[in-house]
């Protein structure tokens, strides 16, 4: 339990860390190691997306014969489907970090933060569940899903927060709000993602002839923020090469981790 526990709070402490970046930057962070981050991030998600989600969610579906694919592919268009009406409901993070200023009234200015903060936050739930699903497939009993799957996946999604919980603070910090405030508000966004996978743990006699499903479907989930948002944040100006060398070491490490301690 301490180590399930640990492993729920990780992703949030990655959220924490990040926004704790208004203590020590002055403005925002430096530009090539956002870039290596989200990059490594991207790499580890999707690394995270194949051995520890999708191939699982395949290998318990294997009494469908030549149609284990089909469990796999519905949950992860399904994933792919949520976060894509996510994404219509709410802004892309990185095109509202960096929409412009402008004359405009305080109010005007709240509301930009806090369409920031929602869309994060909202963004934050499905992580939060790939992180319940996985750990509740291991309590499960599932040989295929072992403590160290989860917790490679919860540091996985820790180290996407990071970027994540500093572009909430900084942001509010710009706009006159006090270093306390703004790492209260990046830290908040982040504390809906073990609360999400407590919930899903706690539904797992629900969720457990379902597993296959909710695990493609936390792939999905993953891989759409990778492709919309990861990449295209640590790819603009198209200045990719510290992106694709972090991506490539985040991808390695991953299957690493997960092959030899999985």
């Amino acid at each position: 339990m301490t180590m399930i526990f640990i492993g729920l709070l990780i992703p949030f402490l990655g959220t924490t860390l990040g926004s704790s970046c208004v203590f020590f930057m002055k403005h925002t962070m430096n530009d090539n190691v956002q870039r290596l981050l989200l990059g490594f991030a991207g790499g580890v998600m999707i690394a995270a997306g194949v051995w520890s989600l999708l191939i699982p969610a395949m290998e318990m579906a294997d009494g469908l014969g030549r149609l284990r694919f089909l469990p796999a592919i519905t949950g992860f268009a399904f994933g792919v489907a949520f976060l894509f009406i996510l994404d219509r409901i709410t802004p892309h993070l990185h095109a509202t970090a960096e929409k412009p200023e402008g004359p405009e009234s305080g109010i005007k200015k709240f509301s930009r933060t806090m369409m920031l903060f929602f869309a994060v936050t909202l963004h934050n739930i499905p992580e939060g569940m790939a992180v319940g699903i996985v750990f509740a497939s291991h309590l499960s009993g599932s040989a295929l899903i072992s403590s160290a799957d989860a917790l490679a996946l919860a540091i996985g999604i820790a180290i996407q927060n990071f970027p994540e919980g500093a572009i909430i603070s900084m942001p509010l910090r710009q706009e006159g709000n006090g270093k306390a405030k703004s790492f209260l508000y990046g830290t908040l966004s982040g504390a809906v993602e073990p609360v999400a996978a407590i919930v899903t743990i706690l539904l797992t006699s629900f969720v457990l002839p379902f597993m296959p499903y909710f695990l493609a479907f936390a792939a999905g989930a993953m891989v759409y923020v990778v492709i919309e948002e990861l990449i295209p944040e640590a790819t603009k100006n198209e200045q990719s090469d510290v992106c694709t060398i972090g991506f490539s070491i985040g991808f390695a490490l991953m299957m690493v981790l997960d092959v030899a301690l999985g």
